[in-house]
Parts: structure tokens; sequence; C-alpha cells
């Protein structure tokens, strides 16, 4: 049986019960005192650009998350007031939730979230409604489930 899911330009499947892990790798790389800027690896492929709030702690709706491990689910249009398409949730992070990967350009359209873009300038991501629909696309092709997040900084 297929689960249907929407939130891309078409309808995507996904197995119910393919086991497969999908292993992302945020490498943090830029920091300034706006944002910090890196790269997410989908499997050991780079797949695209990050911006993140700058680290303070781990203060919520001003900080990027600690450097760790994550689980992370797909999360429906449905389930959310204002996000319209389908994204990403990480779960059980440390005194922090309601944590997305979701479309953005710059540190004032995130409150903690990991925003991805394809190129990047300073304390800036471009074409971020393009990667987050390949992002999606990838992960979808792969099962949709069991995702795993790594985030380092280097």
């Amino acid at each position: 049986m297929l689960k249907k899911l929407r939130g891309l330009k078409c309808t995507q499947s996904i197995p119910d019960n393919l086991d497969s892990q999908i292993n992302l790798l945020l490498i943090r790389d830029t920091f300034t005192e706006n944002s910090t800027i890196g790269e997410l690896f989908l499997n050991g492929e780079r797949m695209c650009d990050t911006l993140e709030n700058p680290y303070i702690n781990n203060e919520r709706n001003i900080s990027c998350i600690p450097e760790g491990e994550y689980k992370v689910r797909l999360r429906l249009a449905r389930e959310s007031a204002s996000r319209d398409y389908l994204h990403l949730l990480l779960l059980d992070v440390p005194n922090r939730d309601w944590i997305l990967f979701h479309r953005g350009n710059t540190a004032k359209d995130t409150s903690g979230c990991i925003l991805v873009g394809l190129g990047s300038q300073q304390d800036f991501v471009q074409n971020s409604t393009l990667a987050m629909d390949l992002l999606m696309k990838e992960i979808i092709n792969l099962g949709g489930t069991n995702i795993n997040l790594i985030i380092k900084n280097k």
C-alpha cells in the first residue's frame, strides 16, 4: 500500500514498509553575528546550503540548536498553520520544540529553524523554494521514513 503526500507541485507516494535509513549531515562552516551557514548532505551527497540563527546558548527563537544527532520526520502541510508545503520536523531537541527545515532566505525568516537554499552569501541563502522541493523529492524517493540528522560545526 502507498501513502499519498501532498506538498510538492505533484503528489508523491511513499512505500509503507521501506526500512532504509535516510542520513542527513549538516556541516556548519560560516559563523557571523547574524547567522550560521552550512552545507546539507543526504546519504553522503551534497544537497543544498543551509542558514540558521547564530548560536546563542540554545535560546528559543533566536539561536540555532546544538550540534548533535536528531531524529527527523516528514511534516505535512496540513499539520502546520504556517507552512503550506511538505517540510521536516526535528524530534527531541533539548529544551526546544518545533524546529523545522523550511523555506527562507535570511535569519529574519527563521526562529531557530534550519533554512535550505541553493547558493549562499554572507547571512543569505538563495533559491530556497527549489532547494526545499528537491530535498523533499529525494527524501520521498528514499522512502520518507527513518530519517536521522547529524549536525557538526567545522
